[in-house]
């Protein structure tokens, strides 16, 4: 008998339409972008092509590499990538995943972007990041609105134009932030950058940031103490005068994932900045690129939930043991369709917020609803998505902690986003300070909540149970993350039984809601229709 022949392995997933997805489909229509299912479908089928997910791959096992100076001894701060990380950088940019819907005026726009967004991250989450912070810098950019004219358009370019030049020549330009620093972390009040005005209206900044994420990016938003206070700053890497500004890269860090991503510690000598918003209004003005990070943070962490559901299930489909397939033994099944049920509440709740965007300059009640859901749904969805990372590697066994499984990459990549913007109690206490000092999100919160009153009774208990929570405001703070922890799962539930698939709602309020749950995945009580929910992450 031979004993390398190869029996009961999973043939390979690939190739896969990722946007065949129903909860994300679904919420496109739904939230008014269904004129964009098309492209992102065209844009799914891509990033789950061989070549997409070659190139993701490729972008990891090859990280970004410093050069501090060339070989003649001249200070150069690049950072060499792979170049399949330019090619996903294209596909991005080319499909509007960055400052694009900012120029768009078609209802959706910023939803039918989050689609996109989600969707093309299954192929490489790394470069995602200069992606998402080039969308977020538009409205905190508007805050200049000399800058804004001179750099909005080409902020939403679909031209991928990479290279060290004066921004205003190139045909598109790519953004990032710097504002952690060594001594202070998320407390950026103890931000230490000094910025000095000059005559001619610029400032001259001079410090250290502790991560600045892709340093290769056109220009950077950054905090410095000005004479006036905290204030937010515009930093080209080349000047008008086609000289380098002096933002000098010390190093990249060394991280658990997001390998393909540079990160690095920067050093501000003498570098040449512009005010964006008013001296002292520095967080204020900051804030508005933050707020848009974090949807993308709730948008990656489903996306990764979304590619753990669909490969485990696959996995199991194809996969024997004790004489059945994975996915016909009842304790699988009920893993699955726990972590189906997880994956389609992240994605439910992420499109209904994309649509709060889209409609929160022109809808005050959905401005303030925004600005609660965003923080209680980027503490609760990003805090879930290492769990279900872990528990979807599992499904298969010990291929999954093989890297060539694509497992490991996808773990390791799962804690990123409820750190980055703000890990779980910044997140947590921005929730409770949002409600302390703007009243109308709450209001704007129960009343989207309220619009599933009667459809189910766990739901309205647990609703009534958030109104006793809120009401009590002994210790509010040590309490935080149980109280935002309720109500990203009252969101959730209402999302649900208002537009999730029958199973999946009745199944999410039965456990999460109604306590008919354990601590791991894989812990539904018995009638789940786990057949109908295990069928949505079937490709």
């Amino acid at each position: 008998m031979p004993t390398h022949e190869v029996f009961n392995q999973v043939p390979d997933i690939v190739p896969f339409d990722v946007a065949q997805n129903p909860a994300l489909l679904e919420g496109l229509h739904r939230e008014g972008a269904g004129w964009a299912e098309p492209e992102l479908h065209e844009l799914g089928t891509r990033a789950g092509g061989f070549e997409a997910q070659e190139w993701g791959r490729l972008a990891n096992e090859y990280p970004p590499v410093l050069h501090t100076h060339d070989r003649y001894g001249n200070r150069i701060d690049e950072v060499e990538f792979h170049p399949y990380w330019h090619e996903l950088m294209k596909v991005a940019v080319a499909h509007g995943l960055h400052g694009s819907p900012w120029l768009d005026n078609r209802p959706g726009a910023h939803v039918a972007r989050a689609a996109k967004f989600y969707t093309w991250g299954a192929a490489d989450a790394g470069h995602m990041c200069p992606i998402s912070m080039t969308y977020a810098i538009v409205p905190a950019l508007r805050h200049n609105s000399e800058l804004a004219a001179r750099y909005e358009p080409l902020l939403g370019s679909r031209t991928y134009d990479f290279g060290l030049r004066e921004p205003s020549t190139k045909a598109g330009l790519i953004a990032g932030m710097s504002m952690t620093e060594k001594q202070g972390g998320s407390d950026v009040r103890a931000n230490t950058t000094i910025a000095t005005p000059q005559p001619d209206g610029s400032y001259r900044i001079v410090g250290h940031k502790w991560f600045t994420s892709a340093p290769m990016s056109d220009m950077f938003l950054t905090l410095a103490q000005a004479p006036g206070g905290l204030s937010c700053f515009l930093l080209p890497r080349v000047l008008p005068d086609d000289t380098r500004n002096p933002i000098r890269i010390q190093r990249l860090k060394n991280k658990l994932g997001n390998k393909s991503n540079a990160s690095s510690e920067i050093e501000y000598e003498n570098a040449t900045g512009w005010l964006v918003g008013a001296e002292g209004a520095g967080v204020k003005t900051i804030v508005e690129m933050v707020n848009m990070t974090r949807l993308d943070c709730v948008i990656g962490s489903a996306m990764g939930m979304r590619v753990g559901a669909v490969h485990a299930a696959h996995h199991a489909r194809h996969r024997e043991a004790f004489g059945a397939k994975l996915i016909d033994q009842p304790a699988m099944r009920n893993v699955l369709a726990d972590l189906v049920i997880e994956s389609d509440a992240a994605t439910t709740v992420m499109m209904r917020l994309a649509g709060a965007t889209d409609r929160a300059g022109t809808d005050p009640a959905e401005a303030a609803l925004r600005r609660i859901a965003l923080a209680v749904t980027k503490y609760w969805v990003c805090k879930r998505a290492p769990a279900h990372a872990a528990e979807a590697l599992e499904c298969f066994g010990g291929n999954g902690y093989a890297e060539e499984s694509g497992m490991p990459r996808l773990y390791r990549e799962a804690p990123l986003m409820s750190i980055w913007e703000g890990s779980g109690n910044v997140a947590a206490l921005d929730a409770l300070r949002a409600m302390g000092r703007q009243p109308e999100t709450v209001e704007a919160f129960f009343n989207e909540v309220s619009l599933a009153a009667g459809a189910d009774a766990r739901l309205d208990d647990a609703i009534a149970r958030l109104g006793k929570e809120l009401s009590d405001l002994d210790e509010i703070e040590y309490r935080a993350r149980r109280v935002v922890e309720l109500m990203a799962l009252v969101l959730q539930g209402a999302q649900l039984v208002r537009h999730g698939h029958p199973a999946v709602a009745d199944a999410f309020c039965g456990t999460r809601l109604g306590d008919d749950w354990g601590i791991a995945f894989g812990t539904l009580p018995t009638g789940v229709n786990t057949t109908d929910i295990i069928a949505r992450a079937l490709t």
